[in-house]
């Protein structure tokens, strides 16, 4: 895991104890950062349940961020909920990784980053400037994490939320001998908690 050090002092405090959804979009008044940005507000509700924050970040100047958010107020009705990082020097996205070095300009790319309260990176993803994130998975993925966190538990594939869960692959001899054949992959259904 990679440990996340600084974003601000502010940002940091007031996150302390939260997951944290940490994103970066491309380019303010851009059609799927406009899109995304609707689908976030819409689910806002969604992570404050988790105890989970968003938090968006592009290398956008302030006032660029606050026209754009004004804007998706003005033409869709909606509120953007959750602050948004302006990172014009670039700093922030260099060190998490969020510049695609191979890009032609320093827009960033759609990278996420699942931070623990701990602080800890727990999952990164990217996608390409042009596809737009499911914000469901990013609610399952948080939802996971949460998970195997709290009860040292494992997520199998396609796992969702009331879905059964894995136990840990059994480390000796012995646990082998009395978990059985499928010792290696074992589920405890969410009923048995």
């Amino acid at each position: 895991m990679v440990k996340l050090e600084k974003l601000s002092d502010r940002a940091l405090s007031d996150l302390l104890g939260r997951w944290v959804v940490l994103f970066s979009h491309p380019a303010d008044f851009t059609p799927v950062c406009t899109s995304e940005f609707l689908a976030l507000a819409a689910a806002f509700e969604q992570f404050q349940a988790m105890n989970c924050a968003l938090l968006g970040l592009s290398v956008d100047s302030l006032p660029a961020h606050l026209a754009w958010v004004e804007a998706i107020r003005i033409q869709f009705g909606v509120i953007i909920p959750f602050p948004i990082i302006a990172d014009p020097s670039m700093a922030i996205a260099c060190a998490y990784g969020m510049l695609d070095v191979a890009a032609e300009n320093s827009a960033t790319v759609r990278a996420v980053h699942i931070i623990d309260p701990d602080r800890n990176i727990r999952a990164i993803l990217w996608y390409p400037t042009s596809v737009g994130r499911s914000v469901a998975e990013l609610l399952r993925l948080v939802a996971a994490l949460q998970k195997v966190t709290d009860e040292n538990v494992l997520t199998p594939a396609g796992w969702e939320p009331d879905d059964a869960v894995m136990l840990p692959a059994a480390q000796t001899q012995q646990a082998v001998a009395l978990a059985g054949p499928a010792w290696f992959m074992r589920s405890r259904s969410e009923e048995v908690l």
